[in-house]
């Protein structure tokens, strides 16, 4: 092992870190000229550069390459479950779409929607979507589009109709076992999938409850004159055209909302519910046992997505092993810069600057959820708002007895709940795109301000901090093992550099 290193250079690594972040996101672009321009917005190189820089300067600290790697693989290792669980989810969401299930949500979701509460029906439909489909982004760009028009016709200022879907879906995202970020921050943390919404449950069931009578009040106020409903009535044509539309779909994800609430390890409770979803679209949407390899694999797609209406191709083409690669890379190329920061010391001595001002178990959390909004500012992304806090304060978190779902929760608290409120991050960027409303400015002052789930949940997620209400603690057994394995992986550290 190599000499502690100072402060200012694991700084100097997060610095480089950030600008490799902003120029592989385009932000130089915005700023220089077309010069500066990166083309594709990728983070995953912005992060193996990242990796390469703060490993010169741990070698430059006297560590061995081979005590890094070891560190690499050992943060590697931590995060495999969650890889296995993203691969079922991929197949999980194509054997849905295919079967019909994640269709028939749909279609009853839009069932709800009334002029006289719209804003309210409005933010649930975009919860029920984005449950289903596990994709903020999809529903932003499918529903949330067509309540846009809807919204229009009823004389509701389109910011509000923007919020009202915003906060749908990123309740959606956040609470679905599908979402790539819910996955991600338990990974990070050191938690499990189920363990993780469920404690969720907490913080986001009293800010969406806030938010709902919000746009409860908010939609009294409207003139419930009549409006053309005619997209969604199209959309729900489209899905009956397409899809054996039936109640009895809605039994897969019953199951899985029971497989949480009976504590059954994730990944054979989510292979369940793919299983399911192939012998529900084989009973009722005839899909052939010859077809399944395909959707389980690379997704759903429509035979003949022309005669298709668009936002329904866009909404259902996903899914499939397959469409969980480049998060998982991103998974693999964050471990990479986590697993050097982490074996060299240079994250430990980030986080311990940072919790000298952060006393007791509401320091700690106030401290996560402003680190994860900043990084959501300068980094531009929401997958780096959740990894690097993750590993930054993974220790500060078991050191207190906290057990690691605390951590995970506000990671997902934070980081991605605010994320679509940073006009250049790529959820703000893909939000105003979408749903052709800014994010602050503009008529009624952009979605931002009427986008109240993602306002209110970080601010919950605090209050229980400094109250410790739902702060679970670990047991000493619970506690003793992870001391145990932090010891174990620091022989195995040794050993390699020694070897």
């Amino acid at each position: 092992m190599g000499r502690k290193i100072p402060l200012w250079q694991a700084f100097l690594s997060i610095l480089f870190t950030i600008i490799a972040l902003m120029y592989c996101l385009g932000v130089f672009g915005m700023i220089f000229g077309k010069a500066w321009a990166c083309d594709y917005g990728e983070v995953h190189i912005a992060l193996i550069c990242s990796a390469i820089f703060a490993s010169i300067i741990a070698i430059l600290n006297g560590y061995k390459w081979s005590f890094l790697e070891a560190g690499i693989l050992a943060s590697i290792n931590r995060s495999m479950q969650a890889i296995l669980i993203l691969a079922v989810v991929g197949c999980l969401i194509g054997s849905w779409i295919a079967a019909g299930v994640v269709p028939a949500m749909i279609y009853y979701g839009l069932m709800i929607l009334k002029p006289s509460i719209f804003l309210f029906a409005g933010c649930i439909l975009c919860m029920i979507v984005a449950l289903a489909t596990g994709s903020s982004w999809t529903t932003a760009g499918t529903i949330g589009i067509a309540l846009i028009g809807v919204g229009a016709g009823l004389g509701v200022n389109p910011a509000m109709t923007a919020g009202a879907v915003v906060s749908g879906a990123y309740f959606g995202d956040k609470m679905s076992p599908l979402s790539d970020t819910t996955n991600l921050a338990p990974a990070m943390a050191g938690s499990t999938l189920f363990d993780h919404i469920r404690h969720m449950v907490f913080t986001v069931t009293p800010s969406i409850c806030i938010a709902l009578v919000i746009y409860l009040i908010l939609g009294f106020k409207v003139n419930n004159k009549e409006v053309d409903m005619s997209a969604v009535t199209e959309m729900q044509k489209a899905l009956t055209d397409n899809f054996n539309i039936n109640l009895w779909l809605l039994i897969p994800p019953c199951v899985v909302i029971a497989i949480v609430a009976l504590k059954t390890p994730a990944i054979p409770g989510l292979i369940g519910g793919t299983a399911l979803g192939c012998i529900f679209g084989s009973i009722f949407n005839g899909v052939t046992l010859a077809e399944w390899p395909n959707y389980l694999h690379y997704g759903f797609e429509f035979s003949d997505p022309d005669s298709v209406m668009p936002q329904i191709v866009d909404l259902l083409t996903r899914g499939g092993m397959n469409s969980m690669m480049w998060t998982i890379n991103l998974i693999l190329c964050a471990m990479c810069f986590g697993g050097v920061m982490d074996a060299s010391g240079q994250l430990g001595a980030i986080a311990e600057a940072m919790l000298k001002i952060a006393k007791g178990t509401g320091g700690l959390v106030t401290a996560t959820i402003l680190t994860c909004i900043f990084m959501n500012i300068i980094a531009g992304d929401q997958y780096l708002s959740i990894v690097l806090p993750g590993r930054m304060y993974k220790t500060a978190f078991e050191d207190r007895k906290l057990a690691p779902k605390n951590l995970s929760r506000c990671l997902e608290d934070a980081g991605t709940i605010t994320s679509c409120l940073v006009p250049w991050n790529t959820c703000g960027a893909t939000m105003q795109t979408f749903l052709t409303v800014k994010t602050w400015g503009g008529p009624g002052g952009g979605y931002g301000r009427w986008a109240f789930l993602n306002w209110i949940n970080p601010l919950v997620s605090i209050f229980y901090g400094f109250t410790g209400i739902t702060m679970e603690k670990m047991t000493d057994e619970q506690y003793a093992k992870i001391l145990e394995e932090r010891k174990r992986e620091q022989e195995e550290a040794l050993e390699a550099a020694q070897a």
